[in-house]
């Protein structure tokens, strides 16, 4: 089911893809049901937080009428960074499943754990490696064409 729900966010990577955003994609589920699903929109948006999380935990807090996210869980293509990692604890996700992640960037695992860090009010389960494959060549082949349009 884990994969089922991660093919979703692929689509919303492909879409910032297709856009020239850097292709990252979530989706935030409920009750086995989608609540939210965004992409990265940094460029079009001209937004430095317009980050796919953000974006879907923004649209989940519209729909539901509330700041709580309780029992949601965020499946995102690639590993939150610390701004999104925050916006997770703060909005109260219980569960992030990671397609790959980001030993550049991460912030639930990579470099620091913030959904893990007993010091805050709230943690998140963290599963990683969820069509990792996919998740990872996605974003490969985003910037082998951005450098190849360079040269």
């Amino acid at each position: 089911m884990e994969a089922y729900y991660m093919s979703l966010a692929l689509e919303e990577a492909k879409k910032a893809y297709e856009l020239g955003e850097v292709p990252i994609g979530a989706i935030i589920l409920r009750e086995n049901k989608v609540i939210a699903a965004a992409h990265n929109l940094r460029e079009s948006h001209h937004d430095a937080t317009a980050h796919a999380e953000i974006i879907a935990i923004q649209a989940a807090c519209r729909r539901l009428g509330g700041w709580r996210l309780t029992n949601s869980t965020l499946f995102v293509t690639i590993e939150p960074c610390p701004m999104c990692a925050g916006a997770i604890l703060q909005s109260r996700i219980d569960r992030v499943v990671i397609g790959a992640m980001d030993p550049k960037a991460g912030a639930c695992g990579s470099i620091i754990n913030l959904l893990n860090n007993n010091q805050f009010n709230h943690q998140t389960e963290i599963v990683t490696g969820v069509l990792e494959d996919e998740c990872s060549q996605i974003m490969k082949d985003f910037f082998k064409s951005l450098r190849q349009k360079k040269k």
